[in-house]
C-alpha cells in the first residue's frame, strides 16, 4: 500500500514532529485506510484473494491481452501487483515465525501431535505464498525490482537469524545489542522490505535515481520508526495503569541497557520494567521514534503536494503518536 501510493504521490515545506501534537489523524488504522482510499484498494491479502477468485483470474486475462500496447491500465496493474507481492511476502514471513519451538514442549501443554501438524502447516503455508511472490515479481518483467525485492528477501532472512541468534536467554542476561546493532538488525527484519518496495514503485514508474532514493529514505524510516513505536507501547500502556508484557530486545529495554552499563543491568532485572521508566529508556526510544519520524517527514517533501503526499505525511505522523 505504502508503495503504490508512493507511485499516485509522483504521478502527480519541511515540518517537525510533536510526540503529542494534535494535528493530523493519530490512530494508525485511520492513516493507512485513508490512504488505502486514495490508492483506491485495500492491499492487505489482496493476492490471497487473487489466488482463488475466478472472476479476477479473468479480469487479468483481460488485462493481458493489452500487453504490448500503451494503455495506462498497464502501468496500474504494474503497481497493484508490487504491492500485492510485498503484502505477500510479508505475510509468508510472518506465517512461518508462527512456527513453535517443540523442544521444552510437555503434555500440559497440550497434545504434541497438533502442534507438530500445525507447525508443518505453517511451513507449507509460508513456503506457498513466498513462491508465489516469488512468481508474481518475476512477471513484472523488470530486472531491477526484480533485484530489490529479491534482496529485500534476503535481508528478511538475515535480521530474523539475528533476531534469534540474540533473543536466548544467554544473550539477554549477558552481552546484547547497542542501539546501532539494534536499528541495523531491525532494518533488515523490518524495514528493508518497506524500503526496497517503495523505491521498487518508483523504478516501475521510471522515476529518477534520485526520487527512488527519496522513496527508499521514507520507507526505511517510516518502519523504523513503526518498529520503535510498537516498542514503546508496554512502557506507554504502564504509564496509564495497564500492565503489558515487553520482549529484553525492545527498544527502550536496549537503550536502558546501553545507558546503565552491566552491572547494574543484572542489579535491575527483576525490576526492569520500572526501572527502564526510571531512567533514560523510553525518553530515549521516543526521542528515536521521532527522529525516524521526522527523517521519513523530510524525505518527501520533494514531491509535489497532492492528496498521496498528505496520506504519507500522516502515516509518518502516526507512528510517533502513543
Amino acid at each position: 500500500m505504502f508503495a503504490a501510493t508512493l507511485q499516485r504521490l509522483s504521478s502527480r515545506g519541511q515540518r517537525t514532529l510533536s510526540l503529542f501534537s494534535s494535528s493530523g489523524p493519530s490512530n494508525w488504522s485511520k492513516v493507512v485506510s485513508d490512504a488505502e482510499k486514495i490508492v483506491g484498494y485495500p492491499t492487505s491479502f489482496m493476492s490471497l484473494r487473487c489466488l482463488l477468485s475466478d472472476e479476477l483470474s479473468n479480469v487479468a486475462m483481460h488485462v493481458r491481452k493489452l500487453v504490448g500496447t500503451q494503455h495506462p491500465l498497464l502501468n496500474t496493474a504494474s503497481q497493484r501487483n508490487l504491492a500485492e507481492i510485498t503484502e505477500l511476502i510479508h505475510t509468508a514471513f510472518l506465517v512461518h515465525r508462527g512456527i513453535v519451538d517443540l523442544k521444552e514442549w510437555t503434555v500440559s501443554d497440550g497434545p504434541l501431535k497438533d502442534m507438530q501438524f500445525g507447525n508443518k502447516m505453517a511451513v507449507l503455508s509460508g513456503d506457498f505464498l513466498l513462491a508465489n511472490a516469488c512468481t508474481g515479481l518475476a512477471q513484472l518483467d523488470n530486472t531491477k525490482v526484480v533485484e530489490l525485492i529479491s534482496s529485500a528477501i534476503g535481508d528478511l532472512v538475515q535480521g530474523i537469524y539475528y533476531e534469534n541468534s540474540n533473543n536466548t536467554e544467554e544473550n539477554i542476561l549477558t552481552d546484547g545489542v547497542d542501539m546501532a546493532t539494534w536499528e541495523e538488525q531491525t532494518f533488515l527484519s523490518h524495514g528493508a522490505l518497506l524500503a526496497k518496495s517503495c523505491q521498487a514503485a518508483m523504478e516501475l514508474a521510471k522515476h529518477d535515481k534520485e526520487s527512488q532514493r527519496l522513496a527508499y529514505k521514507y520507507g526505511k524510516h517510516l518502519s523504523l520508526g513503526h518498529k520503535l513505536n510498537s516498542d514503546l507501547q508496554p512502557f506507554v500502556k504502564s504509564s496509564m495503569g495497564e500492565s503489558s508484557p515487553f520482549s529484553f530486545s525492545a527498544a527502550p529495554v536496549v537503550f536502558h541497557r546501553q545507558i546503565i552499563g552491566q552491572e547494574r543491568w543484572h542489579q535491575q532485572l527483576e525490576q526492569l520494567l520500572a526501572a527502564v521508566k526510571s531512567e533514560k529508556g523510553v525518553s530515549s526510544a521516543v526521542d528515536l521514534c521521532c527522529y525516524h519520524g521526522n527523517k521519513a517527514l523530510e524525505a518527501i517533501q520533494a514531491f509535489p503536494s497532492s492528496e498521496a503526499r498528505s496520506a504519507l505525511e500522516n502515516i509518518a505522523s502516526a507512528i510517533t503518536k502513543f
